[in-house]
């Protein structure tokens, strides 16, 4: 197994606080992002290496497990129950990892400390017919943003089997969650593998989703632009009226705090929405209206 060091990819250091790691996670996702790089199959693969690295390491335990254990972090309570067994001079003859070898961050190799106990090739021990884990499933889960944008749940027809799942709101395009238990089954009652599923979201909306943030393009008349005024802007949870000082510029950005997409399983958490004004100009003028514009034309060149 290939060691991936998280740190690196989110570009923080190992001693980085929850506030770092959360900060660099969303500029590093905001860069990567699928929806600004849409012909970059390598940024796409950046991104799910930064969700990846930002599942692990925002998550106490997990980050606890990653740093002890490197590369094979998901296997540590397996390690630490052969260290135990290792030291009451058991033998755990009834599991095999299904890895040839497990490298440790520090360059240390675990091949060497399983084969002590599970006999290297050995098809049994202790008269014992040797379990072995199942395969690992990978799938995709196709849904829509708006649905992203709540908790919810669906159904899932995994073999002949029907599974409730919940989706917990803020998932990211291409972040890949583990069902365990849900993969193929195992040799000789071995533990079954786990199902791993990649979301596919596709954006029904017209919001433009960087990360927890929203960005929206909203048209405004000239004379709103001018004289200041208001203008309904849609949010993902509604409408909400905002004021427009006088001479507003074509292109200026508002900022909406919190109401933009929910931070995942950070309940009440909400990310921004960025307003861009675009000043439409009017057409088809009448006669009246292009001789009021000249006569504003005419008033601005004498001062």
């Amino acid at each position: 197994m290939d060691y991936i060091d998280y740190y690196k990819i989110l570009g923080v250091e190992k001693t980085a606080t929850p506030e770092q790691i959360k900060s660099a996670y969303r500029k590093m996702a905001r860069k990567y992002h699928p929806d600004v790089n849409a012909k970059d199959p390598e940024a796409q693969k950046k991104f799910q290496q930064v969700n990846e690295a930002n599942e692990v390491l925002s998550d106490p335990d997990k980050r606890k497990k990653y740093d002890q254990y490197g590369a094979d972090w998901k296997h540590a309570e397996q390690y630490e129950k052969a260290r135990q067994q290792q030291g009451s001079g058991s033998n755990p003859y009834g599991y095999n990892s299904g890895e040839d070898s497990f490298t440790y961050e520090d360059g240390g190799d675990f091949s060497d400390f399983f084969q002590s106990f599970f006999g290297g090739g050995s098809q049994r021990a202790n008269g014992r017919q040797r379990q072995y884990r199942g395969q690992d499933y990978n799938s995709e889960l196709h849904i829509n943003l708006s649905d992203a944008y709540t908790t919810h749940q669906q159904i899932l027809n995994i073999g002949s089997k029907q599974v409730r799942i919940t989706i917990p709101a803020g998932i990211e395009n291409g972040q890949t969650i583990r069902l365990r238990g849900y993969g193929a089954d195992g040799v000789n009652n071995g533990p079954k593998g786990d199902l791993y599923l990649t979301f596919i979201i596709n954006n029904n909306t017209p919001f433009n989703r960087i990360g927890d943030d929203l960005e929206l393009t909203v048209n405004m008349d000239l004379y709103t632009a001018v004289l200041g005024g208001e203008v309904m802007v849609e949010t993902m949870n509604g409408k909400v009226k905002l004021k427009v000082p006088p001479g507003t510029q074509n292109g200026v950005k508002t900022r909406l705090k919190g109401k933009g997409f929910p931070v995942y399983k950070k309940e009440g958490t909400f990310g921004d929405l960025y307003v861009t004004y675009q000043v439409l100009l009017p057409t088809h003028l009448t006669d009246k209206q292009k001789e009021l514009f000249e006569e504003l034309k005419n008033l601005s060149l004498k001062n």
